[in-house]
C-alpha cells in the first residue's frame, strides 16, 4: 500500500503506465520487475527515469508481450521531451513491439518514421537497425532490389561496428529475401553465413534465428525433412537458453512441417507446445496462431466444432492485435472446414475475407492459396469456368511469388476439372505436369526421415536425463580400478610429471619468442609511424603558401629597392630553411632551438606583414638549465593557424604570446593570439581543413609519446576570450625530457 501512495505522487504517466500493466497485484510480480518499478516510482530526475522505464519495456518484451504492447505509447508520448537519440529509440522499440504482434501497418508506419534519424545521428549502430528493417520493410512489399540494398548497407555498417551478432542478422534477412524472390542459392548462401557468423558470436539466441532462417528456405522449396533438421537444431539452441518467444515460433513451425506429411499426431503435440510457451510469456499473437494451426489439425481429422471453436477464438485475439495476415489464415483455414461441411455461402464469405486480409498486405504468395481453394469451392458446386478462373489466378501469382512447389497442387485440380467437363487432352496435360512433380514415395520419404529425426531428438533428450545417474554408477564402480592403478602406474605418472615439466619449459621459451618477436614488431611499426609522422610534419612545415608569399616578399623588396630589408628577410627565411631541414628528422632538439625557429619565424611573419602585429617568445630558465627537450616543431602549425586564419595582421593592436613551462613533471607550451578567434575562421573552409590537419598530426604526435613515456600529455584549443569568441589559446601538455633522461 505504501507502494502505490509513492507511486501516485508521481507524474500521470507514471500511474497510468505502471499501474496499468500492474493490475492490483504487485506480488504475481517477479524481483526484478518489482525492483525496475520502484526505480521508476522513486526517480526524480526526468531522463533518468524515462530510462528506466525503457528498460521495463526491454525486459517486457522478452517476458511480458501483451505488457510490453500497453507501456509502448507511454514510452512513444514521454520520449518527445528528449533529445533524437532517446526518441529514435522509442520509436524502435514501438516498430520491434508492433512486429512481434503481426501489426505491420504500424511496424511500417513506425520504421518510415525513423528514417529521418539516419541525417539527425550518425552512429553506426543506429544505421544498422534502420537500414535492416528498412530490407526487411521492402522485402514485405516484394520490392526485393530496394530491401537487397538497404540490407547490404546494414551489413556493411555491422563489418564496420565488427559485431558479428549484427553480421548474422543481416545474413539473415538477405536469405530471406532472397528467398521471397524464388533465388534459391542465394537464399541458402546467406542462410549459411548467418550460421557461420552466428557461431562466432557465441550468442545462442542469434544462433539459433540463424539455423531457423535455413529451416524456413529449405521449407519454402519443398524440402521438408531438411528444414526440420534445422529446426530441431534451432529449438534445442532457443531450450538452451529458456527463450520462450522464440520457442513458441519454433514447435509451430515443426508441426507446420509434420501437418505436410500428414503426421497429424505429432503435428497437434508441437502446436499444443507452441501455445504453452506463448501463454508463459502473454503473447497473444502466438497463442492466436498456435489456435489458427491447431484448428488446421482438427479440420484434417474431421473435428469441425474443435476447428470453428479455435478460430473464432484466434480471430478473436488477432483482430485486437491487427495483425491482417494472421486473420487472413485463420478465415482462410475457417473457409476451408465450411467447404468440408457443404456450407458454400459460410466457406465463401470467409474466403473473401482472407483475401481482403492478404490485399491489404500485398501478401500474393497467401492469396494465391485463397484463390485455389475459392476455386476447388466453385469445382465442387459444378461452377467450372469460375473454378478455372480462380484457379489459373492462383497458378499466375505463383508463378511470380512465393514457393512455386505449390503450383503443382493447383495443376492436380485443374486437372480434376477439365476431367468432369470431359477436356481429356487439357486433363492428362495438367495431370502430367502434377505427376513430374510429385512422387508416390516424397511424402512417405520426407515422413520417414522426420520420424527419425524426430526419434534421434527424443533419445538424446532421454540421454541428457539420464546421463548423471550413469556417470555416478560409472565413477562408482569404476573407483577400485583407479586405486590399484594409483599404485601401480606410479613411475609412469612421475615419468608423465618430468615430461609435462619440460613441455612447460619448452612452452615459456617459446611465449617469451613469442612476446619478444610482438614488442619487436610493436617497436618497428612505432618507428616507422614516428618516420611517417615526421615526414608528414616536414611537409607541414614547408607549406608551399609560405615559401611562395616569402618569395613574394623578397620580390616586392628587390622592386622597390629595399635592399635592407630585402636582405634581412632572405637571411631569416635562409637559416628558417636550414633549421626546418636539420631538426624536422630529429626525435628531440633542445629547447633553445625550438625558440630560435619560432624567433625566425615569426620575426619573417612580422615583417611580411609590415610590423601589423607583436609577438613574444618565453622559456623558463630552468628548461635551459635542465638541457630541456622539445618534438621538433610542434607548435609552428598553431603560430601559423594564429597568423594566417586569425588575421592577426587586420587586428588593432594584435599578439601572438609563447610560452615554455614545466609543471609536474610535465613540459606545458601556450600559444595565445587575439586574432579573429575560431567562430571568425571557421568561415573559411580551406581554414578548417588546414586547422584540423595540423590538431589531428599534434594529437598523434602526443598519443606517442604517451605510449613511449607512460604519460598523459595532451592538446587543448579553446577561446582566448569566451565572451566575445575571438582569439585562440592553445595548451599542449607533453613528457618532459632532458638529454640525460631520453
Amino acid at each position: 500500500m505504501l507502494f502505490l501512495l509513492t507511486m501516485l505522487r508521481k507524474p500521470l504517466f507514471i500511474i497510468l503506465s505502471i499501474l496499468l500493466l500492474t493490475g492490483s497485484d504487485l506480488f504475481g510480480q517477479d524481483s526484478h520487475e518489482q525492483q525496475i518499478i520502484r526505480s521508476i516510482a522513486t526517480e526524480k530526475n526526468k531522463k533518468k527515469r524515462f530510462s528506466h522505464i525503457m528498460t521495463l519495456g526491454q525486459y517486457y518484451k522478452e517476458n511480458n508481450i501483451d505488457r510490453a504492447d500497453s507501456i509502448r505509447s507511454v514510452i512513444v508520448r514521454e520520449s518527445r521531451n528528449f533529445e533524437d537519440s532517446i526518441r529514435f529509440g522509442a520509436l524502435f522499440y514501438n516498430a520491434e513491439v508492433a512486429l512481434i504482434l503481426g501489426d505491420l501497418d504500424e511496424y511500417h508506419n513506425t520504421i518510415l518514421a525513423c528514417q529521418p534519424f539516419l541525417n539527425k545521428l550518425k552512429s553506426p549502430g543506429i544505421q544498422f537497425k534502420v537500414y535492416r528493417h528498412l530490407g526487411y520493410y521492402h522485402s514485405n512489399q516484394q520490392e526485393y532490389e530496394t530491401a537487397k540494398f538497404y540490407l547490404k548497407l546494414s551489413l556493411k555498417k555491422a563489418l564496420r561496428l565488427r559485431d558479428v551478432s549484427k553480421q548474422s542478422e543481416a545474413y539473415r534477412y538477405l536469405g530471406l529475401n532472397y528467398m521471397n524472390s524464388n533465388q534459391k542459392d542465394s537464399a541458402l548462401y546467406y542462410s549459411d553465413k548467418a550460421i557461420s557468423t552466428g557461431r562466432r558470436s557465441g550468442n545462442k539466441a542469434v544462433l539459433s534465428q540463424a539455423f531457423n532462417v535455413k529451416a524456413e528456405v529449405y521449407e519454402f522449396f519443398g524440402q521438408i525433412e531438411l528444414s526440420v533438421a534445422k529446426n530441431f537444431i534451432s529449438r534445442q539452441l532457443a531450450e538452451e537458453i529458456n527463450n520462450h518467444l522464440l520457442l513458441a515460433k519454433y514447435y509451430r513451425e515443426i508441426g507446420y512441417s509434420q501437418k505436410q506429411i500428414y503426421n497429424l499426431k505429432d503435428a497437434e503435440k508441437n502446436f499444443r507446445k507452441s501455445l504453452e510457451h506463448s501463454r508463459l510469456i502473454y503473447d497473444k499473437r502466438q497463442m492466436a496462431l498456435a489456435l489458427t494451426n491447431l484448428a488446421s489439425v482438427q479440420l484434417d481429422k474431421k473435428q469441425f466444432k474443435k476447428a470453428i471453436a479455435n478460430s473464432q477464438r484466434s480471430i478473436l485475439y488477432l483482430t485486437d492485435l491487427n495483425d491482417l495476415n494472421g486473420l487472413g489464415e485463420t478465415h482462410n483455414i475457417l473457409g476451408m472446414v465450411y467447404q468440408k461441411q457443404n456450407d458454400y455461402t459460410k466457406a465463401s464469405n470467409n474466403f473473401n475475407q482472407a483475401l481482403i486480409y492478404y490485399e491489404s498486405t500485398s501478401n500474393r504468395e497467401k492469396m494465391a492459396g485463397v484463390y485455389h481453394n475459392v476455386g476447388t469451392v466453385f469445382k465442387e458446386r459444378g461452377k467450372y469456368t469460375t473454378a478455372l478462373n480462380y484457379l489459373n489466378r492462383s497458378v499466375e501469382i505463383r508463378e511470380q511469388y512465393g514457393a512455386k512447389n505449390q503450383i503443382y497442387n493447383t495443376y492436380r485440380v485443374i486437372a480434376d476439372v477439365y476431367k468432369d467437363i470431359d477436356n481429356t487432352a487439357e486433363s492428362l496435360k495438367y495431370m502430367e505436369l502434377y505427376l513430374n512433380y510429385i512422387d508416390s514415395n516424397t511424402i512417405l520419404q520426407a515422413a520417414n526421415k522426420i520420424a527419425e529425426l524426430s526419434e534421434s531428438y527424443n533419445s538424446a533428450q532421454r540421454e541428457k536425463i539420464n546421463s548423471s545417474l550413469k556417470d555416478s554408477l560409472i565413477r562408482q564402480g569404476s573407483q577400485k580400478e583407479v586405486t590399484a592403478t594409483r599404485l601401480e602406474n606410479s613411475q609412469l605418472r612421475n615419468n608423465f610429471q618430468m615430461y609435462i615439466i619440460i613441455a612447460f619449459i619448452i612452452i615459456i621459451v617459446m611465449a617469451g619468442l613469442i612476446i619478444f618477436y610482438g614488442w619487436n614488431q610493436t617497436k618497428i611499426k612505432q618507428q616507422r609511424k614516428e618516420a611517417e609522422m615526421s615526414q608528414t610534419l616536414l611537409r607541414t612545415q614547408m607549406n608551399p603558401h609560405f615559401v611562395f608569399n616569402a618569395m613574394s616578399v623578397i620580390q616586392s623588396y628587390i622592386f622597390d629597392h629595399d635592399t635592407e630589408n630585402s636582405s634581412k628577410f632572405l637571411v631569416n627565411f635562409s637559416r628558417l630553411m636550414r633549421l626546418i631541414l636539420e631538426n624536422s628528422p630529429k626525435e628531440h632538439i633542445p629547447i633553445p632551438t625550438e625558440v630560435e625557429i619560432l624567433e625566425k619565424y615569426l620575426s619573417m611573419q612580422k615583417l611580411r606583414f609590415q610590423e601589423r602585429f607583436e609577438y613574444s617568445i618565453d622559456a623558463n630558465f630552468d628548461l635551459y638549465d635542465e638541457s630541456a627537450n622539445i618534438p621538433p616543431m610542434i607548435t609552428q602549425p598553431f603560430i601559423e593557424n594564429a597568423i594566417e586564419h586569425g588575421q592577426l595582421h587586420t587586428v588593432e593592436g594584435g599578439f601572438i604570446s609563447v610560452t615554455f613551462t614545466k609543471s609536474e613533471g610535465m613540459l606545458i607550451i601556450s600559444i595565445v593570439d587575439n586574432g579573429v578567434g575560431r567562430k571568425g575562421s571557421s568561415i573559411n573552409k580551406k581554414s578548417s581543413a588546414h586547422k584540423s590537419m595540423a590538431m589531428e598530426i599534434t594529437r598523434d604526435r602526443i598519443e606517442n609519446l604517451n605510449k613511449k613515456y607512460k604519460t598523459d600529455g595532451s592538446l587543448v584549443v579553446e577561446d582566448y576570450n569566451k565572451e566575445l569568441e575571438i582569439g585562440t589559446k592553445v595548451l599542449i601538455s607533453l613528457p618532459y625530457t632532458t638529454e640525460s633522461n631520453r
